[in-house]
């Protein structure tokens, strides 16, 4: 099992920029994706953004694309989020998520029932 805990939510306006954490400890060896999803009141969980821990190669959601960018730190078992350019409909929870699960295709990431391990989620608001 992993353990996942996010930080860096909080509070911005519309046009500004929050990085999140992700610190992952226990079976992170186990670890083969590092995704990112978000859920707004009322709404569903989705995905934002995810990148294949030994390759690094990433995937993002299209309302994302170009503001989002999503990082990690092998040494620290640490994946990041840069969230540029805010938008009031970005306002969320933000959860992290870990996969023990090999697939060939980025799409399959892109899938809550594709993790594992979640983290309790951190808040961000961003206000027009």
């Amino acid at each position: 099992q992993v353990q996942l805990v996010e930080s860096g939510g909080g509070l911005v306006q519309a046009g500004g920029s929050l990085r999140l954490s992700c610190a992952a400890s226990g079976r992170t060896f186990s670890n083969y994706a590092m995704g990112w999803f978000r859920q707004a009141p009322g709404k569903e969980r989705e995905f934002v953004a995810a990148m294949r821990w030994g390759s690094g190669g990433t995937n993002y959601a299209d309302s994302v694309k170009g503001r989002f960018t999503i990082s990690r730190d092998l040494a620290k078992n640490t994946v990041f989020l840069l969230m540029s350019s805010l938008k009031p409909e970005d306002t969320a929870v933000y959860y992290c998520a870990a996969s023990a699960r090999y697939y060939s295709g980025n799409s399959y990431y892109t899938r809550s029932n594709s993790y594992d391990s979640w983290g309790q989620g951190t808040q961000v608001t961003v206000s027009s």
